[in-house]
Parts: structure tokens; C-alpha cells; sequence
């Protein structure tokens, strides 16, 4: 059977469509792609870039460990050393995370690796920020805090790092004894009422202004030996890891949160 095309009439009707098209554009005003609300809310920001904005709750304000409890026992306050405006890791008294839970939020931290540092690999200034604590010892999902100025590791586990699942974009770490900043947005998971993944966790990273974690979807929460898989759990705490170097400790300040 042959096809016979009106070519005709196909024509004719481009004609009229686009007619139509530069007609309805010549109606169309400016105001009618303009939004005017929800208006967002007015947020003072810090006096630099580093200081909390007015929306903050201030996590460490280089005063006290207010904010903060002992991992293994949350009835009990944290007890890292807090001297100067700075707050340093005790190993001995174990992980400190925050009395708050959180979801989704834009969190700023620094840090600083102490000058004399010494050992190599995973035993020079490790410590890690869990961005969901969901238990006790080292449970959640934890960025990497670690010398990574001419310190050679996997790089799965260097500073800038979602540990032992995807190495950073770049490495713009600072010397030992200079400060470092982590600047933190996190989303996270969400699940179904059968405690079935939804959504996973994701995460974007700017470590000393550079990006190096990029809407980084997760694959659960970190796992020292195996791989990560997820398991049902809400907002969480924020989780200070007292990993090693007892003789060196590491140091935070500056630490505060926006819920999103």
C-alpha cells in the first residue's frame, strides 16, 4: 500500500502553529514569570565568612562543651580539654557528639593538626566528624580528619575523604599547626515505614574553600572492613571522633550548625 503525504498540509500547519506561538509570546508580559512568596526569611550573616550567621545554633563557641555529650554514655558531659577558645581531643575519655539531633543541614567546622606531628599514614592526626551518629563507638557516617600535607595513605582515607567510601575531589591541605575548615551541607537518608531505603544520604564538602565532595551520594554509613549497607534510623547527633596520636592530639574550634 502506498503512503501519499500532503506536504501541503503539513506545511500549512506549521504556518498556523507558529502563528499561534508568536501570538501567545506577544501576550505574555514579564510579570507573569515574576514570583513574588513565599518571601525567605532575613539571615545576618557572620561578620566574615567563617563567623556564624544569625540562623546558627553555635556548637563550640571556644567557652564550654555545653552542646555536648560522651558517646558511650549520653548522661554523661563531654570532657575534652577546652583551653584558649579551643577545643582538643582527650582520648581517654572517649567520643564527644552533640546533645541535638539534626537531618538535613550547613555545618562549619575547623580543625588544626598539631605541628610536631609524627608517624605516617592513618597514625598522623587521625581523628573524623560522623555527620549522623547513629550509635555508639564509631556508628555513622564519617568524614575523614587526617594530615594530608605530604602524608601518603589510601585515598579513601585522606582528609576531605567520606572514609573507606569516595576520595576527595582535590587536596588542598594545610600545613601541620595551621588551621583547616570543613564546610558541610548534608541531606539525609530518608526511609520507608518498612524501614526500606528511600532516598540515600548525600553530601557536599568544601574543605579550606576547595570543593571536594560533590552531591556525593552515600552508600551507607562507614564500615571499617566490609561494605556499607543502610539500616532505618532518624535525625541524629553529630559525632567528634577521639581516634589515636594521644601524644598529639588534634584540636576543633569554631563549630556551628543551620538546620535545612
Amino acid at each position: 500500500m502506498k503512503m501519499h503525504i500532503n506536504f501541503k498540509l503539513i506545511t500549512t500547519g506549521l504556518l498556523v502553529s507558529s502563528f499561534y506561538m508568536a501570538n501567545a509570546q506577544q501576550k505574555a508580559k514579564p510579570e507573569d514569570t515574576e514570583v513574588w512568596d513565599p518571601i525567605p526569611k532575613v539571615v545576618a550573616p557572620g561578620k566574615s565568612t567563617l563567623d556564624a550567621p544569625s540562623d546558627a545554633i553555635v556548637l563550640f563557641d571556644g567557652k564550654n562543651l555545653n552542646e555536648w555529650v560522651t558517646t558511650e554514655d549520653r548522661n554523661k558531659p563531654a570532657e575534652w580539654t577546652v583551653s584558649g577558645g579551643i577545643l582538643t581531643v582527650k582520648k581517654s575519655a572517649g567520643n564527644i557528639e552533640t546533645k541535638r539531633s539534626f537531618k538535613n543541614y550547613q555545618l562549619h567546622i575547623e580543625w588544626r593538626i598539631p605541628a610536631n606531628i609524627s608517624g605516617t599514614g592513618q597514625g598522623r592526626g587521625n581523628s573524623g566528624i560522623f555527620l549522623a551518629s547513629i550509635g555508639k563507638g564509631d556508628a555513622g557516617y564519617e568524614l575523614q580528619v587526617l594530615d594530608s600535607y605530604n602524608n601518603k595513605t589510601y585515598v579513601n582515607g585522606m582528609a576531605g575523604s567520606i572514609y573507606k567510601q569516595f576520595v576527595p575531589l582535590a587536596n588542598p591541605a594545610r600545613k601541620p599547626g595551621e588551621w583547616q575548615s570543613y564546610d558541610v551541607m548534608w541531606s539525609a537518608p530518608e526511609f520507608n515505614s518498612d524501614g526500606s531505603l528511600q532516598t540515600p544520604a548525600k553530601v557536599t564538602v568544601l574543605f579550606n574553600g576547595v570543593l571536594v565532595q560533590n552531591n556525593t551520594i552515600l552508600k551507607g554509613p562507614t564500615l571499617y572492613i566490609g561494605a556499607p549497607s543502610y539500616q532505618q534510623h532518624g535525625a541524629a547527633p553529630i559525632k567528634l571522633q577521639a581516634h589515636g596520636d594521644p601524644s598529639e592530639p588534634i584540636s576543633y574550634r569554631n563549630i556551628w550548625i543551620r538546620e535545612l
